[in-house]
């Protein structure tokens, strides 16, 4: 990650936040979720709340936003809602930084589980979480929040059978 650093989202980088996300939609071109990826980003007003409450981190590299991660509080457990590294810098570090940053930074706001939704056969999706501690859960391990992505991810049309829910435990912070 080399001349890369993190630090917390402001309200106003919402727009390059979208931007970013709409760039690396671009890598999924051919697979059965592209259309729907490319035609949803998360809201404006989803980047704004997550800035505002400190758990938004945007990647710069010479001032620019290069990717984001930011997560939500669903009780005592943190879901990432988003992870995106602008392709035009991507295998560099930037995407596994900026992953143990929201993940600390969730468990230094008390929560002791990170849980995700992603794609099971993208390599940088699963296998990359996989790769960063976190497990596939079945089913019946899927919390009331889980289930209720799950079901807005099936009416929006996401593929499921190629959607997974996974969680990896947060070390506690003294």
């Amino acid at each position: 990650m080399s001349g890369c650093s993190i630090r917390g989202a402001h309200v106003d980088d919402a727009a390059a936040l979208i931007d970013i996300e709409r760039r690396a939609s671009a890598l999924l071109q051919g697979h059965p979720a592209h259309a729907l990826f490319s035609a949803h980003t998360l809201p404006a007003d989803i980047h704004a709340a997550a800035a505002d409450a400190g758990r938004s981190f945007v990647a710069t590299l010479q001032g620019q936003p290069v990717g984001y991660a930011l997560y939500a509080r669903v009780d005592d457990t943190a879901h990432l809602l988003q992870m995106d590294v602008d392709p035009a810098f991507g295998r560099r570090g930037i995407g596994r930084a900026l992953l143990e940053h929201a993940c600390n930074a969730a468990a230094a706001d008390g929560l002791r589980q990170m849980t995700l939704t992603t794609l099971n056969d993208v390599p940088w999706n699963a296998r990359f979480y996989a790769s960063a501690g976190f497990v596939t859960l079945a089913e019946h391990e899927w919390t009331p929040h889980l289930r209720g992505v799950i079901a807005e991810e099936r009416a929006l049309g996401f593929p499921m059978q190629l959607r997974v829910a996974m969680a990896r435990r947060l070390a506690a912070v003294s």
